[in-house]
């Protein structure tokens, strides 16, 4: 079953609408607790992700009998050094974000954390694939 979510750069109204809904397919699917808290914080990250940083993105949740499958892709300005950005506490987040309580350089070790894996390519001044897969059997 697959679902996709439109993300707004900027909107941070609407930011962890995707990851709520996907909550909801997942406890309806009886899906273990300790499997959607991780889904749902890589996701909520990587979609607060989008809202701060892209102009607009798109968000793809497959789900399967064996895996969760989730790709983020954003229109942004990318990310010039993804190792640098996979630091804890790195940050490139706008004072007005940081003011609001986001950007505080947790959101792509937060995703690798809660993900079985987690693949990140990014073109500067294009924007940003992220993909991210949760197994659910163990």
């Amino acid at each position: 079953m697959e679902f996709n979510y439109e993300v707004e750069g900027g909107n941070f109204a609407k930011a962890g609408n995707a990851a709520s809904s996907v909550k909801k397919v997942l406890k309806q699917l009886n899906v273990d607790p300790k499997v959607i808290k991780r889904v749902v914080v890589a996701l909520y990250e990587g979609e607060v992700n989008v809202v701060a940083h892209a102009y607009k993105g798109n968000i793809m949740v497959d789900i399967d009998t064996a895996r969760i499958f989730i790709r983020i892709q954003d229109e942004g300005p990318g990310i010039p050094d993804i190792d640098l950005a996979m630091t804890v506490g790195y940050s490139t987040a706008s004072a007005m974000v940081r003011e609001m309580g986001f950007g505080a350089g947790m959101g792509l070790p937060n995703m690798k954390r809660n993900a079985d894996s987690l693949k990140l390519s990014s073109k500067v001044g294009e924007g940003t694939i992220v993909e991210l897969t949760t197994n659910l059997s163990k």
